[in-house]
């Protein structure tokens, strides 16, 4: 059977009236700004006051596109009779966003908590040199990390805590036993041993 002449741009024009009846969820970006996941990856910010200049983040970026610059500085003895000592001041932290693949890599290997993602996206520039960032701007960029998610109120207690609670506790109760003048809470052998082995 051949088809009806101009049954196609019926089904066209039906399609366009459906949709106009519809609500629109277009996002009007800039003026709306997107509501971004939590673990989003957008531009890396620096906490320059936990920088030590270990050189980690730059040695393990696989792009190479940190640059670090520092130099050492004397620093006077903390008491009278101390030496010297010496530490690393940074004087440049640049990060190249052009040649940046967003790995995370940096940010995990920094054993002081220097590095962030943060969700700023809006960094483009007309220009691909302006596109190294320096420390400045990434200082900027840390006030728009988020806060870290809660912990699961359900989660087991981590295993240091744990330990140093249960150390404080019998200190506490050793604490207690002397100030009552009590006889010190017979030590209990640990599990594994026995009474009475040399």
């Amino acid at each position: 059977m051949a088809p009806i002449p101009g049954s196609g741009l019926a089904k066209g024009l039906a399609v366009t009236l459906r949709t106009m009846t519809k609500k629109t969820v277009t996002a009007q970006y800039p003026d709306v700004q997107p509501e971004l996941p939590p673990r989003t990856r957008g531009v890396i910010a620096l906490f320059e006051e936990n920088c030590t200049v270990c050189m980690l983040c730059a040695r393990e970026c696989p792009d190479w596109c940190i640059y670090i610059d520092s130099h050492k500085e004397t620093v006077p003895p903390a008491a009278p009779g101390g030496r010297e000592r010496s530490r690393n001041v940074l004087d440049r932290f640049a990060i190249d966003f052009s040649l940046c693949m967003y790995c995370g890599i940096c940010i995990e290997v920094c054993p002081f908590d220097a590095l962030f993602w943060t969700p700023e996206f809006e960094y483009a520039e007309t220009d691909i040199h302006e596109l190294t960032h320096e420390r400045d701007k990434l200082r900027e960029w840390m006030w728009t990390v988020p806060a870290p998610p809660a912990l699961d109120p359900g989660a087991e207690e981590p295993k240091e805590i744990a330990a140093a609670r249960k150390a404080a506790d019998k200190l506490a109760a050793e604490q207690a036993a002397e100030d009552a003048g009590q006889p010190e809470p017979p030590v209990t052998p640990p599990s594994g041993t026995q009474e009475g082995q040399s």
